[in-house]
């Protein structure tokens, strides 16, 4: 396998874990949340969802997100299919973008965020987005076992 179809593939593996795992939460839980502080679960939900998107104008924009207006800004919280079949289109286009990228891509395009210090390899930055989805997958089965709920089997 080349470097874009292991990427590629660890982004499907991720997402499919984090629907298995979001099924899992009983409906009448989804706006349940350990403290004051914390996102709900929807909440923590579409974070992910939409954090994907705007991670894709990043990269789109190498970096600079000039006057991003997010396409979930005045979607009302409903439930998780809602959620994932607005995303839908949104994710194909991230994963097309992924299958575009060349392999000298990963390491020859920058992503260059000045106002959080930030300037990284696609390659890196891809990865990094990865990580987000899943430590917020961790934060939820965490979640799940602070309110005594069941926790989906995501190890399959």
């Amino acid at each position: 396998m080349k470097a874009i179809e292991i990427i590629e593939l660890n982004f499907i593996e991720i997402r499919r874990r984090s629907i298995k795992l979001w099924k899992g939460v009983p409906k009448e839980m989804l706006n349940w949340k350990p403290d004051e502080k914390a996102f709900t679960i929807i909440e923590m939900i579409r974070h992910v969802l939409e954090g994907v998107h705007l991670f894709h104008k990043i990269i789109e924009h190498r970096g600079n997100l000039g006057n991003y207006q997010s396409p979930w800004n005045e979607m009302d919280f409903s439930d998780l299919d809602q959620e994932l079949a607005f995303t839908e289109s949104y994710r194909r286009a991230f994963l097309k973008m992924i299958k575009e990228l060349e392999e000298s891509d990963l390491k020859n395009i920058r992503i260059e965020r000045k106002e959080v210090g930030q300037s990284k390899t696609i390659g890196d930055y891809l990865n990094r987005i990865a990580y987000h989805e899943s430590v917020h997958t961790g934060q939820l089965l965490a979640y799940l076992r602070s309110a005594g709920m069941e926790r989906p089997k995501i190890w399959d």
